[in-house]
């Protein structure tokens, strides 16, 4: 299997050094987006001069973007399968064993990592927007979708790259998953998830500007969504009152 591991990055020096030292264990291939960072993390980077690949974009264009180029990467350079995960130390390396046992004997396109599924750990909580969010995003991919999603937000998955062709996203801020999902669905990809731990380091991380506003950032995936499939979405359950799926 011909491997790459796709790590979107911005301002991520407290973490990068670590998680891609930890990367380099159990995947060769390594390719960075730094979209823009403005803190030390470009100087992290060199550090790992000649053992990975890095993208910089001198401007930040957003996480769909960084993923974009990621995808892009890999099917250019004729990769089998593309693993992607988060720069913060959410998402544990070596976990990548797990994607591409699943991977290989598995028949799916996308094997997506959830933090709710019933084997999945936990370390820490989930800030209580991010999850009711994920609630409602993931029970109306649920309609509209042949997924039976249990998190539809988890960064951490293996895409199979002959899938990833099939796909024309154009989404550059962080709702490009959303988009994703619904054109995996009309590709007819399919999709497995596997648990991966709920790691939160940072419960006060922010996604910037509007997004900030959590009713905001639920209209912004809600018309992201909407776009892709022709027609306006409102919230379509309570996640303080529906059994919904990420509980």
């Amino acid at each position: 299997m011909k491997l790459l591991t796709g790590v979107p990055v911005y301002n991520e020096e407290q973490y990068i050094e670590r998680v891609l030292t930890e990367v380099g264990r159990y995947c060769r291939d390594i390719f960075v987006v730094n979209d823009g960072s403005t803190d030390g993390t470009a100087g992290k980077l060199a550090r790992f001069d000649g053992s990975i690949v890095v993208h910089t974009h001198e401007a930040n264009e957003g996480y769909g973007s960084s993923l974009i180029d990621i995808f892009d990467y890999a099917t250019s350079h004729d990769y089998q399968w593309l693993i992607t995960l988060d720069a913060d130390e959410q998402h544990e390396p070596r976990t990548i064993l797990d994607f591409v046992r699943v991977a290989e004997e598995d028949q799916a396109d996308i094997v997506s990592g959830s933090r709710y599924l019933e084997h999945s750990l936990h370390e820490g909580k989930a800030p209580d927007d991010r999850r009711w969010i994920n609630c409602q995003i993931t029970e109306l991919l649920r309609l509209l979708t042949p997924y039976r999603l249990t998190d539809s937000f988890c960064g951490y998955k293996a895409y199979r790259v002959d899938g990833l062709r099939k796909l024309h996203l154009v989404e550059g801020g962080y709702s490009m998953p959303l988009q994703l999902w619904i054109q995996a669905a009309r590709a007819g990809l399919r999709v497995v998830e596997i648990p991966v731990k709920l790691i939160y380091k940072d419960p006060n991380r922010r996604f910037g500007g509007d997004l900030d506003d959590a009713e905001r950032r639920l209209r912004y995936y809600l018309d992201t969504i909407g776009r892709e499939i022709g027609r306006t979405l409102d919230p379509i359950c309570d996640g303080h009152k529906v059994e919904c799926p990420c509980r």
